[in-house]
């Protein structure tokens, strides 16, 4: 395959693979996750609302509900909002986009450089048509495209840890320009831990092609040593820092083994059945997976890839909890089965002990079965799940002053708090009166009963519709 078809094969993947993410880019933040989704872009409308504040990110829930403690100042302290730095920066700077469409925008650039940062680690490491493969994969996975294109943070750490690797692969192997590789390595890398501690678990091919290149002298490089240093450094100070604010530190112990699930025969039919074989490959992908475990390689290539794979079971099995409960964690995964599914196409294809045209009717059908068995359980994803949250929200972002707390009850979730565009609590963590004595205004319902009407008795009916019910708490 001459270079020329190989860049238009490339560029056409990554046009397409931007296209398909474009699916449904204006709906609100109200499909499926959208809680998680709409606390990260609160980070950044706040930035917006009062200003670019990266030690101290604020989001729209004062509650207790995330960490155990009241959070009058709303914090929000997970990863460094390096996300929402471009999210926000980019509203701020351009015109004609909504701070969720930009969000969504810096998403799927993550993911197209994800895509080829994918193809030219596999070309490299394995060949072109490989490459080609695992590029399609992760562009047209359904999964992957859906959230190629959701407003979270996990997409841009992929395409951090991938950026790392690539770089640094050509640091050691680069004679020229080795210094500029170093450090193109060292700022993704450093900006996926940032972005995502969870990067840790993938660093182990920058691990195994250190070792592959130096072995056990792998101790006495001292650009090596300031490499760890430099890019571990500023994830240690960040945590530091915010172990100054608890109240805005989510409670995160839960998401290793809570419940001992880990190892259980419930663990491994969520992972490896529902979310792996149902989810992400629609079932006919686990065929051509396989196949990559029969791509003939030689030693040091297979084991570079063994090592992307052995990188995503520690985090399955470290995480396990996590990944049980929350079907977005496998994001981090999703390089590993494209890569595997680049080299079990590429091994169907060039199979020798068969005709080309029973590979190739073969690898299409299993291809286009497991993208539409996928899509089949993915494009629910990407409905609204509740339209009144946000009929609701434009009601109070017309209705009620823009300082006003709220109280948007949806039991915890943020998604309709995040609608009204004000801070304040998405659930009832406390009696009614004092959470008006801790400065709620107003109070919002969605799809009232009316048990919900109520509260009428005791508090002013500002708006009343079959969608939502508002009260405001200071009239009687």
């Amino acid at each position: 395959m001459n270079k020329k078809l190989q860049v238009f094969l490339v560029g056409l993947i990554l046009i397409l693979g931007f296209a398909v993410r474009l699916y449904r880019f204006d709906s609100p933040i109200a499909d499926w996750h959208s809680w998680r989704q709409a606390d990260t872009s609160a980070v950044s409308r706040n930035f917006v609302k009062s200003g670019f504040d990266l030690l101290h990110p604020r989001f729209d829930d004062l509650s207790n509900v995330a960490s155990g403690i009241d959070n009058p100042q709303g914090y929000r302290f997970v990863e460094f909002p390096i996300y929402n730095l471009f999210q926000a920066g980019l509203f701020t700077v351009f015109d004609g986009l909504t701070i969720e469409e930009w969000g969504r925008v810096v998403s799927i650039l993550a993911s197209l450089l994800s895509i080829l940062f994918i193809y030219l680690i596999v070309k490299k490491h394995a060949d072109n048509l490989s490459g080609l493969i695992s590029a399609f994969f992760f562009a047209f996975l359904p999964y992957s495209i859906y959230y190629g294109r959701t407003i979270l943070a996990d997409q841009t750490m992929v395409a951090a840890i991938l950026g790392g690797i690539y770089f640094f692969d050509l640091f050691l192997n680069g004679k020229s320009k080795s210094r500029l590789f170093f450090i193109l390595s060292l700022i993704f890398t450093l900006a996926a831990f940032l972005l995502k501690p969870y990067a840790l678990f993938f660093t182990l091919p920058i691990i195994y092609l250190s070792f592959d290149k130096f072995r056990l002298s792998i101790f006495k490089k001292w650009y090596l040593w300031l490499y760890l240093i430099l890019s571990i450094v500023p994830l240690f100070l960040w945590r530091a820092w915010m172990a100054q604010y608890p109240q805005g530190i989510p409670v995160s112990a839960w998401l290793f083994n809570e419940g001992n699930i880990r190892f259980t025969g419930s663990f491994f039919y969520w992972i490896f059945a529902d979310r792996i074989g149902r989810l992400i490959l629609g079932f006919w992908g686990l065929f051509i997976f396989g196949l990559g475990f029969l791509k003939i390689l030689p030693r040091k290539k297979f084991l570079f890839f063994l090592s992307f794979l052995i990188s995503s079971l520690f985090y399955l099995f470290v995480m396990a909890r996590g990944n049980v409960q929350h079907d977005y964690y496998q994001i981090l995964i999703i390089p590993t089965i494209a890569i595997y599914l680049g080299l079990g196409g590429s091994f169907l294809l060039t199979f020798k002990n068969t005709s080309k045209i029973m590979t190739r009717v073969l690898f299409v059908v299993f291809v286009l079965f497991s993208l539409a068995f996928s899509w089949f359980y993915v494009r629910d994803y990407f409905n609204i799940v509740n339209r009144s949250i946000v009929i609701a929200g434009e009601a109070v972002d017309k209705l009620v002053p823009k300082d006003a707390k709220v109280i948007a009850n949806y039991n915890g979730d943020t998604s309709f708090l995040y609608q009204t565009k004000r801070q304040g609590w998405a659930s009832f963590e406390k009696p009614l009166p004092e959470m008006v004595r801790l400065g709620a205004d107003y109070l919002i319902l969605v799809n009232p009963t009316k048990e919900d009407l109520g509260i009428s008795k005791e508090y002013k009916i500002v708006s009343l519709a079959k969608e939502y019910v508002i009260f405001d708490l200071h009239q009687k």
